[in-house]
């Protein structure tokens, strides 16, 4: 077998997971990474597809360790490969599948990190500064004002069409991961600065139609090549609204929103179930690891603040 014919398997592969599972383009692209690097590794020995056998896959997932990859990127790994060669069992090109029963090793889970009340106010207030033009500066606080009440991915975000929020909504559809859809709700703050940001945004479309330009379908246009905003922009975007607010950039991501969306609900007495529905999360157990940050939150707010904790001893 060729290295076209290997990059075949992966198109087909790749294909299989948009038409019949609705995967992620993100998704699609991260598997379709792996899946090259696993095919040099193996055309490097010798082998290729048709002749890998389980001891060859755990002699990848080895050299992966030894790179250094994460955890994390060696089950992604792992995962991609298995998935691959059980598409190729169903399509009769191979009789077996030599990852079924490798096991995985594991995510290290991490606790995100947490943004207080304060710090979020600051970044919202940045947002509002944020920008060349009073356009620039409506639509970063449209951008911030959405994330923090939606808790939305931001892809999600970056995304979303403008249709979605047309007639001043209470409620938005989002379509998440998988294609999969979800009505979520949207705070006063939020609709006040999407509604500015429409107006302005609808003005400046207007000027681009007499020009001769398309209209764009989305809240957060570009005239770059996905037609909107795009994700690595609106995080360095994020990054210099942190620097403005005085918060610290480290601290600071669009994923980092998301969590204090999720870990402030959780603190103010929501539901964990109302939580998994508003992250779109496909299993409560992704949406409990906020009652982790919370405990971990309430333990250092305790021994921060509490008498005992900071009497000093008389013994000492």
């Amino acid at each position: 077998m060729s290295d076209t014919q290997m990059q075949r398997w992966i198109s087909a592969f790749l294909d299989a997971q948009a038409a019949e599972r609705d995967a992620a383009r993100n998704t699609r692209l991260a598997y379709g990474r792996d899946l090259l690097d696993f095919a040099g590794w193996l055309a490097h020995r010798g082998v290729d597809f048709t002749t890998a056998d389980r001891q060859a896959v755990e002699d990848y997932l080895v050299s992966c360790e030894g790179e250094g990859l994460s955890k994390a990127t060696r089950a992604r790994r792992l995962s991609a490969i298995r998935q691959m060669y059980r598409f190729a069992h169903e399509e009769g090109w191979r009789d077996d599948n030599p990852a079924l029963r490798l096991r995985g090793p594991g995510q290290d889970q991490r606790l995100p990190k947490v943004l207080s009340h304060e710090e979020v106010d600051r970044l919202l207030d940045a947002a509002r500064d944020k920008g060349r033009s009073l356009d620039d500066q409506c639509r970063n606080r449209a951008l911030v004002e959405l994330l923090y009440a939606t808790g939305l991915r931001v892809s999600e975000l970056v995304e979303l069409p403008v249709a979605a929020v047309r007639g001043d909504p209470r409620m938005i559809m989002v379509r998440g991961k998988g294609g999969k859809e979800r009505m979520v709700p949207l705070s006063g703050p939020a609709r006040e600065a999407v509604a500015e940001w429409l107006t302005r945004r609808d003005r400046a479309e207007e000027m681009d139609r007499k020009a001769g330009r398309a209209a764009s379908k989305f809240l957060f246009p570009s005239r770059g090549a996905a037609g909107h905003l795009t994700r690595h922009h609106f995080y360095v975007l994020i990054k210099q609204i942190a620097v403005l607010a005085g918060v610290s950039p480290a601290k600071v991501t669009p994923h980092t929103l998301r969590h204090a969306f999720a870990t402030h609900l959780l603190a103010g007495g929501a539901d964990l179930r109302v939580i998994q529905m508003l992250l779109g999360h496909a299993d409560v157990a992704t949406t409990e690891i906020y009652t982790h940050v919370l405990d971990d939150h309430l333990k250092t707010l305790v021994l921060d603040h509490h008498p005992l904790a900071t009497r000093k001893t008389d013994d000492a």
